[in-house]
């Protein structure tokens, strides 16, 4: 695809979605499968994927080159959350954890890692059904749920903000490959978290 057929083509995000979907899909049913907001104990487990995965990524938001590029990159980072969440349910913490995926102090290939970051941030945006589950569990913003509330301008305006930075980002087509396979392993990152944590 030329530079001029990018232009005008949909979205990165789109094609972002487009070239992850059967990875994705895979993703979305496991996680349904195990079944993660039945009983607080699943939904620990489902806390442990989340915190290993965004152990993974964490060190992409201290990188400023991404910074310049991203809008509020700091405050879209979900790690600090995510660890106050396992507190609250009183878990313990993970032992043998193996190297994360980035980190702060390594530069990373930026279309890689913004790939990496659409899946962090697609699914916060996603995670408004997964709010409303854990509300269930007697879980919220204050208690065991604090990563999946949304953004206080809203999750649709805080993923539009991100989409246009990632269109603005200008990847040719080699950078966009890039890109698609960095979601591509995140997501297949996260499945490997959700096969070891619900078999």
């Amino acid at each position: 695809m030329t530079d001029t057929a990018l232009a005008q083509a949909p979205s990165l995000a789109k094609r972002l979605k487009a070239g992850t979907e059967a990875t994705h899909d895979r993703l979305d049913k496991s996680i349904m499968a195990g079944q993660p907001f039945a009983d607080r104990e699943r939904y620990g487990r489902f806390l442990e994927v989340q915190y290993r995965f965004h152990r993974d990524i964490d060190g992409l938001y201290q990188r400023p080159e991404l910074a310049d590029r991203l809008p509020d990159l700091d405050g879209r980072r979900r790690m600090a959350q995510i660890a106050a969440d396992r507190a609250d349910l009183g878990l313990p913490a993970l032992a043998d954890l193996p190297p994360p995926a980035f980190t702060a102090d390594a530069e990373p290939d930026l279309a890689t890692a913004f790939g990496w970051l659409y899946v962090a941030e697609g699914s916060n945006l996603g995670a408004a059904f997964l709010f409303k589950a854990a509300a269930r569990l007697g879980l919220d913003e204050t208690l065991g749920a604090r990563h999946l509330a949304g953004h206080p301008d809203g999750r649709a305006v805080h993923w539009r903000q991100f989409t246009a930075a990632l269109d603005a980002a200008g990847l040719d087509e080699a950078g966009e490959a890039r890109a698609i396979a960095g979601a591509d392993a995140a997501f297949s990152r996260v499945q490997a978290y959700v096969d070891a944590a619900f078999g």
